[in-house]
C-alpha cells in the first residue's frame, strides 16, 4: 500500500513516499541537496507496475526531521538510508540518485555491493570540494544565509541547479519556476545540509569497490560536477557506462525526463550493456 510516512532510522526521522508494491523489485530514489524525493515524481509514473518506488528525504532536508548537528556529513546520510533499507526489509536494491544522493550512494555500494542489483547516477561525482572554488562557495553560503536565496544569489543557485539551454527553453519554464519557487524557500534549517556537501571528502578511492552494475548520466553543461567528473568516476568503477546529455546542466531528470527516464527505466529492468541500447563498439559513453 502506497504511504507517506515519517520513519523513524537510528537517531532522526526520515520522510519516506514509497509506492509500496512489496511483490515488486526496490527502487530506492536519493535526492539532489536543496531539492527532495518529489524530483522524481516523473520516475515513479515511469516504473508504475514494474517497481516498487522508494523516495527518502535526507536527514535535515524535505519533510524529514530537522538538523541536530552543524554539519551533516555524507557518511551519516549514508548510514541513514542503510538502516532505512534494513527498516523497510529491502534485498537487492536499485538505486537511482542525483548530485549529493550519487555521494551517499557511492559509500553504501563500496561497502556492501551485492547489496545493490543497480545503480544509476546522475549529475553525480566521486570528488571531494574544490579547494579553490571553496572559499567563494563559503561566502556565498553566509551571506544567502542572512537573507536566503533571493535576486543575484538565486539565479547563482539556478544556474548550477539547471543547464543554460534549459533556462533559455520556454517549454521548460514551468519546470524552472516550481523549482525555483523551492530554492528560494530554503530554511535556514537546510545550511548544516549544505555544509555536509560542500566539505565532503573525496570518495574517488572507494569507488574500484563498486562491482555493482553502474549507469551514469552526465549533462554537458552541467557546472556543479562537469563532465570530466562522471568521466572519473566510470573510468574508476569496474561496470559502468556514460551517457552524455547533450544541451544539459545538473538536474538531468528534470531538465530532460524524455531522454533520461526511458533509459533508466529501460537498465533498471535489465542492468546490463548491450549494443541494442549502448551502440555497436562503444567503450564507455554514448551522447544523446
Amino acid at each position: 500500500m502506497a504511504s507517506a510516512i515519517g520513519i523513524s532510522v537510528r537517531d532522526t526521522v526520515l520522510w519516506v513516499e514509497d509506492t509500496g508494491e512489496t511483490h515488486l523489485p526496490a527502487v530506492v530514489c536519493l535526492h539532489s541537496l536543496w531539492l527532495d524525493g518529489t524530483m522524481f515524481g516523473d520516475l515513479v509514473k515511469a516504473a508504475a507496475g514494474k517497481f516498487r518506488v522508494i523516495r527518502p528525504d535526507f536527514r535535515g532536508q524535505g519533510q524529514s526531521a530537522p538538523p541536530t548537528t552543524e554539519i551533516i556529513d555524507m557518511e551519516t546520510c549514508a548510514l541513514d538510508i542503510e538502516a532505512l533499507i534494513e527498516k523497510l526489509g529491502l534485498t537487492s536494491v536499485n538505486l537511482v540518485v542525483q548530485s549529493m544522493g550519487g555521494d551517499v550512494a557511492i559509500r553504501m555500494a563500496a561497502r556492501r555491493p551485492e547489496a545493490y542489483r543497480s545503480l544509476i547516477m546522475l549529475a553525480s561525482s566521486a570528488r571531494g570540494g574544490e579547494i579553490d572554488e571553496l572559499d567563494f562557495v563559503r561566502q556565498w553560503l553566509q551571506n544567502s544565509y542572512q537573507t536566503g536565496f533571493v535576486g543575484d544569489s538565486l539565479q547563482l543557485l539556478r544556474e548550477v541547479m539547471f543547464g543554460v539551454t534549459t533556462r533559455k527553453t520556454v517549454s521548460k519554464q514551468v519546470m524552472l519556476k516550481h523549482w525555483s519557487n523551492m530554492l528560494e524557500a530554503s530554511p535556514r534549517s537546510l545550511w548544516p545540509a549544505i555544509r555536509g556537501v560542500i566539505e565532503r571528502e573525496s570518495a574517488v578511492d572507494l569507488l574500484p569497490r563498486i562491482t555493482t552494475p553502474s549507469l551514469v548520466f552526465s549533462g554537458e553543461e552541467d557546472v556543479a560536477r562537469p563532465p570530466a567528473w562522471a568521466d572519473e568516476v566510470v573510468e574508476n568503477l569496474p561496470n559502468a557506462r556514460l551517457v552524455r546529455l547533450k544541451a544539459i546542466g545538473h538536474s538531468p531528470i528534470l531538465e530532460a525526463p524524455e531522454l533520461v527516464i526511458p533509459q533508466i527505466v529501460a537498465f533498471l529492468e535489465n542492468p546490463a550493456f548491450d549494443e541494442s541500447r549502448f551502440g555497436k563498439g562503444l567503450c564507455n559513453a554514448c551522447r544523446v
